[in-house]
């Protein structure tokens, strides 16, 4: 089942060596960068474990951060068991997708998200079920790094004393946030970025991008095959977002504050998604124009109306300003998913644009 996952040869090859020999561990970490394929090499070692193509499967239980819905009884407790449908249709669109997506298809509006207490009881009571074929049984927790505090401190203890045939597979890309101690009893493998050429290969096979297209996605995505498939934009999305930020970048240079409010308006009529692309928009746009000042093709990917703006505009990208500007967008990205105050935030984003524009 391992081929069905993009890239990460290592990883793969130590799995499989895994499988071989008959020593499985009762716990893996997998961890790494954002996109790089965790989830779905979890789906594809449970696959090989439970001899299996499926994605759901009696032995195959998944754990992932939910919320509680407005109008549940005060004593009722979220589980991921309460969103399966939601689970199974994700997992039928894509094994690459992030915390924000799942948010969106589950409802989530500003509501505490995480992976609750009450789950570490429904593990318990799962593992406790004898399995279905009479061999492993797989628990895939996904986004592990958002278990609460009390969660964390339960599954510690499921994991100091395992039950037999019985495989954790926690999925993060924060391990760092994770308990020590929950660490310390997995066996880890770190996932890199995957390569430019492995995305591509996916956008052309399975998205029908044009070699030249699936080569810019995959460079401007920094080996995130999640990212890349979210920046498949329409051609009428892209030019929308291209005239948003040449109007913002005129306005800054021109210290227009009323244009500056009137355009801040303008991106907060859109969807909250469509600000989110148009910021990952944005973040492309100021990476490729600091790349054309070095003259080198082989740098810089941009369309003929990209690039015409930027034999003017380049310049005013430069190492002083190049990381404050990613730093304020990312800010933006991140108030953005807070659900904070559009016009507030990209107000305040064209602001720091006018002063950045002078560095």
């Amino acid at each position: 089942m391992f081929e069905k996952v993009v890239g990460q040869t290592e990883v793969k090859a130590q799995l499989e060596s895994l499988v071989e020999s008959g020593k499985m561990p009762h716990a893996l970490l997998f961890s790494g960068a954002p996109g790089a394929g965790q989830l779905a090499m979890a789906v594809a070692l449970a696959q090989e474990m439970l001899k299996t193509d499926r994605l759901l499967h009696p032995d195959l239980h998944y754990v992932f951060p939910v919320y509680k819905p407005k109008g549940w009884a005060a004593e009722r407790k979220a589980v991921s068991d309460d969103f399966t449908k939601q689970w199974r249709e994700q997992m039928e669109d894509s094994l690459y997708f992030d915390a924000q997506q799942w948010g969106e298809r589950i409802g989530l509006e500003g509501q505490k998200f995480q992976i609750g207490v009450g789950e570490s009881d429904q593990i318990i009571r799962k593992l406790s079920l004898v399995s279905a074929q009479g061999g492993w049984k797989v628990m895939i927790i996904w986004q592990a790094e958002k278990m609460s505090t009390e969660a964390a401190n339960k599954l510690l203890k499921i994991l100091e004393d395992p039950t037999p045939e019985t495989l954790f597979i926690l999925v993060a890309e924060h391990s760092e946030q994770l308990l020590e101690t929950i660490v310390s009893r997995t066996q880890r493998f770190d996932f890199r970025p995957l390569a430019e050429d492995d995305v591509a290969d996916v956008l052309m096979r399975d998205h029908g991008l044009s070699a030249a297209d699936a080569r810019q996605a995959a460079h401007v995505s920094g080996g995130n095959l999640t990212r890349a498939m979210q920046s498949l934009l329409t051609t009428d999305q892209e030019v929308t977002y291209f005239n948003l930020v040449v109007l913002l970048m005129r306005g800054a240079y021109a210290r227009d504050l009323r244009g500056m409010r009137s355009w801040s308006e303008t991106i907060a009529k859109l969807s909250r998604a469509e600000q989110r692309n148009f910021l990952q928009y944005m973040q492309r746009f100021i990476r490729e124009n600091f790349a054309y000042n070095f003259r080198e093709p082989q740098l810089c990917y941009m369309n003929d109306r990209e690039r015409e703006f930027a034999q003017r505009f380049a310049r005013f990208i430069n190492e002083r300003n190049i990381i404050p500007f990613y730093e304020e967008i990312s800010l933006a990205q991140r108030d953005v998913a807070q659900n904070t105050n559009s016009k507030m935030v990209f107000f305040d984003l064209a602001l720091k644009v006018i002063l950045l524009l002078r560095q």
